[in-house]
């Protein structure tokens, strides 16, 4: 779309090759923006990034990697300005605290906490040169709120809040906005590991009563990436049906 709502925009999105990245890349091309996709899973990255034609590219992106974000940050240089980052890679890990071992607890925090500090980090530079941008750090509903078995990635989903409020007030007056995504439960493969087709079931007692689709997260990060959030910034974005406002309780009649 020539006069998206992205037009002219440069955009780096990590995790881009499936899930929501990938939604997020199909989006933010559609409305006009040149994309560069980041991730390990080189395969799919790259077959996405042929699907997207011209306003595309992958890089092989391992978020803990230093030289990797340079060759991220070199690839969207020669689209243009860097102005748009989605830290969006994290991977999750599921068992007690008791059950985690060091080496599972560090794996989470090098992806999820450490890749979104090295993309703060080496997106700065870039769009403090271009005038200003837009950050936007993929947290989640377990960055404002807790369960059972998730130690380590409710740790780094919480810590990006943090982060995000830090960097909105070292990156301001560079013009460069940073604020936080936080999903509820979404159809992905992360979010739905046995790809169950009666995923809504889980989420019935919530405002929305289904689970969150790609499309639904993709559309909030367009609208963070855009100018038309030129207002905000270390602020938290909730899209989750409701579900950090709490439950709809059964005996009470619907109205």
């Amino acid at each position: 779309m020539a006069d998206g709502r992205l037009k002219g925009k440069v955009a780096i999105i990590t995790g881009a090759a499936r899930g929501q990245g990938a939604c997020e890349a199909r989006l933010f091309v559609e409305e006009g923006a040149h994309v560069v996709l980041g991730d390990i899973m080189d395969e799919e990255g790259q077959a996405l990034a042929e699907e997207l034609g011209d306003a595309a590219r992958y890089v092989h992106l391992d978020v803990r990697e230093e030289t990797d974000w340079a060759g991220a940050v070199q690839a969207a240089g020669e689209f243009g300005p860097l102005n748009v980052l989605i830290n969006n890679a994290a991977v999750v890990h599921f068992s007690a605290i008791t059950d985690t071992t060091l080496d599972d607890y560090n794996r989470v925090v090098s992806i999820n906490q450490t890749g979104t500090f090295l993309g703060l980090r080496s997106a700065f530079e870039p769009m403090k040169a271009a005038g200003g941008g837009s950050i936007v750090n993929v947290s989640s509903i377990d960055g404002l709120q807790a369960k059972n078995g998730i130690i380590a990635y409710a740790s780094t989903k919480w810590a990006i809040r943090g982060m995000t409020k830090v960097a909105a007030i070292e990156f301001g007056r560079h013009n460069i906005r940073v604020n936080s995504l936080h999903p509820g439960g979404v159809d992905t493969l992360m979010g739905n590991p046995a790809s169950m087709d009666n995923i809504d079931e889980f989420y019935k007692n919530q405002p929305i009563p289904r689970c969150g689709q790609p499309i639904d997260i993709a559309r909030l990060a367009l609208f963070m990436a855009s100018d038309e959030c030129s207002y905000s910034t270390g602020s938290e974005f909730i899209a989750d049906g409701g579900w950090h406002a709490g439950d709809f309780e059964s005996f009470l009649p619907h109205s």
